[in-house]
């Protein structure tokens, strides 16, 4: 999949940093490898060794920069259309709310065993950006930077740190 220009973030000898293209989520990213593969046990070596300090490095530049309450990372790839790659989700306090604020994700603690306290495992959560932020025409407005400020401001950040493969 060509990725516009305009959504790119980062890129090393082996892997792209992009913006999600259908997400109105700002820093909704994704990492993906420049193999045409979606089996990570045939990544070249050089790759798979930069894939952990990369993911460090996004995680922590995502959470520096935009602050969202916690980031979910996650590896997907059941496409065959699109090589290995991890979604990278940003939860912000104002998702986390709307999440809970629209009863038809709140009927999903009904597959839960009840455990006393209120909070998600983390699963709902990116289901929720996923279906909202991506594949409704009409998403939720966000709050704060906007996709293509979150852009600037991830990619400037992530400049800063080398390309060493």
């Amino acid at each position: 999949m060509d990725i516009p220009e305009e959504f790119h973030i980062y890129e090393t000898e082996h892997w792209l940093l992009n913006h999600r293209v259908n997400s109105a989520l700002p820093g909704y990213l994704i990492l993906g490898a420049k193999a045409d593969t979606d089996d990570i046990s045939v990544l070249p070596e050089q790759a798979l060794m930069s894939l952990g300090p990369l993911l460090a490095a996004t995680q922590q530049t995502i959470l520096s920069v935009l602050e969202p309450n916690r980031v979910y990372i996650s590896r997907y790839g059941h496409d065959l259309r699109h090589s290995f790659h991890f979604h990278i989700i940003p939860i912000f306090n104002w998702v986390e709310r709307l999440f809970w604020q629209d009863a038809r994700y709140g009927s999903l603690a009904e597959f839960a065993t009840p455990t006393g306290t209120q909070g998600t495992d983390g699963v709902e959560l990116p289901f929720f950006v996923c279906r909202e932020f991506c594949e409704r025409l009409d998403p939720p407005e966000a709050i704060g930077p906007s996709v293509e400020e979150s852009v600037i401001m991830l990619r400037n950040e992530m400049s800063k740190i080398p390309a060493d493969e």
